[in-house]
């Protein structure tokens, strides 16, 4: 009866969740839930007897809670995790450490009229339970990352005397599913006096301001949320806002970052096309493109416009990524120079600036 479906098991200490997921996910024809667990023990029991493909989870639980069970569960037998937590600025951390060990996406659950607000959601809690299924897990190395250490990573070589260069380039990052930890392991990596770096990655409210304060402490450039306005300058990266597109315009001799409501471009809010259509229209053979793991095709266009008003473009390669459908889509629009690891992207970036320093392209 189950050959073919997505099996899940859900876990979460309340009885109403556990049965609202369990009901959501059985009423898609390609998904069941095959066991619900109250706490992570239990559920360690149910995971190694009825082998499920996903499995959401919840965060505070009794026993021991969701983070600690997901920081072993990736170290010893990892699997694709959506989490489901409840929204508030300790659960924004708390749902970030997830993603840093190794969940693929996560829920935010509603804090009051859960039956309604979980009902209203599961469309897109389906939809993450199906990318989840199709995600690329890596098994956790050792107990701390880099971002949970908060070791520094290694220095790279300075960009100083490249001068006007950094002041004339911009780097445009697109991601999605698996991006924060992408994104995060790029911009470790670049040097204090790197070009200014835009980024959209798809975040619901709430969420990019922890993201950019976590990696404000990590990098060596300064990471903020944009904000509508703001001057865009070297050894910054702007992230878009949850929930508003962020592109780039010109005043005068400046870039600065536009931030901005909207309708949902390609069903994202914010949206790659949008920041990617900015680079091509505004900054042209001075843009960098770099797309990084996520599902789906945004970005794909623009990046391509992109290309062809003379930016040089990355993609990640699909052996790094956690879902390679943004990349795959960017490569097949034929709007990418390079297909690379993860770890390659940010070196490889240095390089070509080192050795392009002398092709900046006036922007006045």
């Amino acid at each position: 009866m189950n050959i073919n479906k997505i099996r899940v098991v859900v876990v979460d200490d309340s009885a109403l969740v556990r049965g609202l997921l369990a009901e959501i996910i059985d009423r898609q024809p390609d998904m069941c839930c095959v066991g619900a667990a109250a706490d992570p023990l239990v559920a360690r029991e149910m995971i190694r007897n009825l082998n499920p493909d996903v499995i959401t989870l919840d965060v505070e639980m009794p026993r021991m809670d969701g983070i600690d069970f997901l920081s072993r569960l990736m170290r010893l037998r990892p699997m694709p995790v959506v989490m489901v937590s409840t929204l508030t600025e300790r659960g924004n951390d708390v749902t970030l450490k997830a993603l840093e060990l190794g969940a693929v996406d996560f829920v935010s659950k509603p804090k009051i009229g859960v039956a309604d607000g979980l009902r209203q959601l599961g469309q897109d809690i389906t939809d993450k339970i199906r990318i989840a299924s199709r995600a690329r897990v890596h098994r956790l190395a050792g107990t701390h990352s880099v971002a949970s250490s908060g070791a520094a990573p290694a220095t790279p070589v300075t960009m100083a005397s490249l001068g006007r260069l950094s002041t004339e380039k911009v780097i445009f990052i697109g991601a999605s599913t698996g991006g924060t930890e992408a994104t995060r392991e790029l911009l470790v990596n670049l040097p204090a006096d790197s070009p200014a770096v835009m980024i959209t990655q798809h975040m619901p409210p709430g969420f990019t301001k922890s993201y950019a304060a976590r990696l404000d402490g990590l990098c060596r450039i300064r990471v903020g949320e944009a904000i509508d306005g703001e001057r865009v300058l070297p050894g910054h990266a702007y992230i878009a806002p949850g929930g508003l597109h962020l592109s780039v315009e010109r005043s005068g001799a400046n870039y600065i970052a536009r931030v901005l409501d909207g309708e949902p471009v390609n069903r994202h809010k914010p949206s790659v096309e949008v920041l990617f259509d900015s680079a091509a229209r505004v900054v042209g053979r001075n843009a960098l493109g770099v797309m990084l793991t996520g599902m789906g095709a945004d970005g794909a266009r623009a990046m391509r416009t992109m290309r062809e008003a003379g930016s040089y473009n990355i993609a990640q390669d699909e052996q790094s990524c956690v879902v390679f459908g943004m990349p795959r889509e960017a490569i097949a629009h034929d709007a990418t120079h390079e297909t690379l690891p993860l770890g390659k992207i940010a070196p490889r970036l240095v390089e070509w600036l080192r050795t392009h320093a002398g092709a900046v392209t006036s922007r006045v």
